[in-house]
Parts: C-alpha cells; structure tokens; sequence
C-alpha cells in the first residue's frame, strides 16, 4: 500500500486503546507501520537493486521483531530526550508511563500489519524470505484504496476537528480521544477486505465458467481497480497464450472481445533466452505472475544510451498491471508500464544494458 495509509493504520492501531496501556504506544505504532519501506533507499544503488530488494527482507516474518526492536529503540531515544527537557514539567494526570515490553510488542503487531497490507494488493511480498523465496498476494485492493485512505484519515482528523468545537465552549479537553473512530475505521478496512474478496472469487469463478477462454486454463487471477469493488481485470494463461476480461460481478457479466483480449506468447529467440538468465530476468521472472518476454529487435528506449547497430532489445511485462488502472503497458508501448524492464542484448547474446520503469541500472 501507498506509505500514508501505512501511517494512518499504525496511528489508528495505537488509537484504537493501546495509548491507555502505555506512553508512545501510538507513535511506536505509527513508526513501526511504516518501518519495513525503509527499503526504498536501495534505489539510490539504481532502478534495478531498488526493484530486487524492494519487499524483500524488511518485509519478511523474521524480519518483524528486530523491526519492533529498532523501532522500539528509537522510541526510548525519543523518551529520553524530552524527558530531559520537560524534567521541571510534572506529567499529565493519567498518563500511563511507557512499558517497554509492551510497546515493542505493539510495535510488532504495527509491523504485521504493514506486510497484511501489502499482502492485499497486487504487487505482493515473499513473507517467508530467505526460507521460502515465493511471492504471496491476494490482489484484493489497488495500491492506494481511496476507501481505505479516508476512512483511516476521518478516523485521526474527525476527533480532532470535534476538539476545537469543545475548546470554543471550554469544555475540558479529554485524556484519550477518538478511540471508538480508530476501531470503526478498522473495522471498516476488514469489512472491505471482506467484499472485495468474495467479489474477486466470484469474477474469477464467471471467466472458469463462461467458456471465453477456449483452451485448458493453466493459471488466472483477478486484478483490482482502485474505487470499483464489483469490477475486475481478469488475466487467464493457457499453454500459448494470455487472456484478459473485464468482468462486472454485480451483473454477472464477463467481456472478452477477440482478437484484442489475447496476447500471444512471443517466440524465445536467442536474445530472450540470453535475457532471461541476465539479472534482471532472473528478478523480473521470480517475481512476475504473467509475465511477457518480447524481442522487439532493435528499438531505442533511452535516447542518451541508445542501442548499437546489431542489439536486441528484450521487454519484460507483466500482464497483472497492464490495464487501464496503470495505463498502458503492453508490449506495443514499451517502456510506459513503471513496473516493466527490457535489456539491450548484444550480438553475441552478452547483457549491454537494462533497465526498470524506463531507468537504465548503471
């Protein structure tokens, strides 16, 4: 998910009452939400190890406690600073005082909830990293859910917004406040979860059962558009090809127009073979669920690093994010899908240049 509904979720669990068993528990939940996308820091190495280690092992189950750890440290630092600046200052009645223990406990559950979120979307996580290298994910919500964002944004501003109603009047302000709208909101992100994901079965269940897609299925999913939950992109695979159907579930109607809802699978050419065992097909291929490996012999995708006279270039797709959510990103238009990569392949099959979202990896 998009990092500021990371925020909210960690700011809501804290709200939610475990602010009244102990001091910092909203802003460790809040740090520790978000912790695991440190991992974007590993772009400034360049677009392709920014792709590879992105919702690697900060976003694994072994990863969580030290995550907790760390950010439970930062917490104490954080203590100990204001501490010895509000010493003269005698705490506010009724706070609890922090519990260490407990706050790297919620700092875990934050954590979790940070891979539970990405887990939803359709960009997954590999949970059990570095035991099991598989990717996971259920592809029940978009990337950013305008549902979810402002039912979690409502929840942290509407208490707030209500407080300068009770300062205008001078009633006293309360210890603890908008607890009962964290939980609804909360609540409200499962209930979601729940719909989108008996919706995103049954879309999946009218492509089985319609007969549009005339050969043996080998695999198929649903992909979520951001506000619709009744609205799916669904990409079947058979042996030679892929199929894609827009499927509305409200209606029980499925559209599938031939010839334009199949993409072949290309010929593996020597240049393929030769980028697929590159860095970036061995990452790119780990990673994608349908993915579409195009020679489209020679064709500039950088202008300040064009191909030589006798290179190939080799684009990798993935049909799971190429519909109109995300724009175009078909092999008719490389290069315009951000999660889309390609390699110049020289004429002896070595690797001359790759590159991710349009980026060349120096």
């Amino acid at each position: 998910m998009d990092p500021i509904t990371h925020f909210m979720t960690g700011a809501c669990l804290g709200r939610s009452g475990f602010n009244r068993k102990t001091a910092y528990a909203t802003l460790a939940m809040t740090l520790a939400a978000e912790a695991p996308d440190l991992d974007v820091f590993w772009g400034f190495r360049g677009p392709l190890v920014g792709f590879e280690r992105h919702r690697g092992i900060t976003h694994t189950l072994i990863a969580a406690p030290v995550i907790a750890l760390v950010t439970t440290g930062v917490v104490w630092l954080f203590h100990k600073w204001s501490s010895s600046r509000k010493r003269r200052k005698p705490p506010r009645p009724g706070l609890p005082p922090p519990r260490w223990g407990l706050i790297w406990l919620l700092a875990l559950i934050a954590d979790l909830s940070h891979l539970l979120l990405d887990y939803t979307n359709n960009y997954g996580i590999r949970p059990f990293f570095p035991f099991n290298p598989h990717w996971y994910e259920r592809s029940i919500v978009f990337i950013l859910d305008p549902l979810i964002f402002l039912a979690l944004l409502g929840a942290l501003a509407l208490p707030w917004i209500f407080g300068l109603a009770d300062r205008e009047i001078g009633a006293r302000r309360p210890l603890f406040r908008g607890r009962g709208w964290a939980i609804a909101a909360l609540t409200l992100m499962v209930l979601w979860w729940s719909l989108r994901n008996a919706e995103k079965s049954h879309a999946i269940e009218l492509v089985r059962n319609s007969g549009v897609v005339a050969d043996p299925i080998v695999k198929i999913d649903a992909e979520p558009y951001p506000i619709n939950p009744f609205t799916w992109h669904v990409v079947a695979e058979t042996a030679g090809y892929y199929q894609t159907a827009e499927v509305h579930t409200r209606n029980d109607d499925v559209q599938s127009e031939r010839p334009s809802s199949i993409t072949y699978k290309p010929p593996v050419t020597s240049a393929v073979a030769a980028s697929k065992q590159s860095w970036l097909g061995r990452v790119y291929l780990d990673w994608s669920e349908f993915p579409l490996v195009t020679d489209l012999g020679y064709a500039p995708l950088s202008s300040t690093d064009p191909p030589q006279p006798g290179w190939h270039t080799v684009e990798f797709d993935d049909l799971r994010f190429s519909y109109s959510a995300l724009g175009d990103g078909t092999s008719q238009n490389p290069g315009r899908n951000p999660l889309g990569g390609a390699v110049y392949v020289g004429p002896g099959n070595e690797i001359e240049g790759t590159f991710i979202g349009g980026r060349e990896q120096k």
